[in-house]
């Protein structure tokens, strides 16, 4: 998984796999997520970040037990 924010255009990504993106759909406002040619999740964005996020460019990382 990567995550980015690009502070020029605001907006954070997520990306889960390297596949292909073959569709997007704006699941909720501002909320895209983007899919392979198999319905799987490969990635999402999030629209104007400093907004909808405290500290965009700030990653904490955690793993559960």
């Amino acid at each position: 998984m990567k995550i980015q924010y690009d502070r020029e255009v605001d907006i954070v990504r997520i990306i889960f796999s390297e596949a292909k993106i073959e569709e997007s759909d704006e699941d909720k406002p501002g909320v895209i997520l983007d899919y392979d040619k198999d319905g799987n999740i490969v990635g999402m964005e999030i629209v104007d970040a400093s907004k909808r996020m405290d500290k965009p460019g700030s990653i904490e990382f955690d793993t559960a037990v």
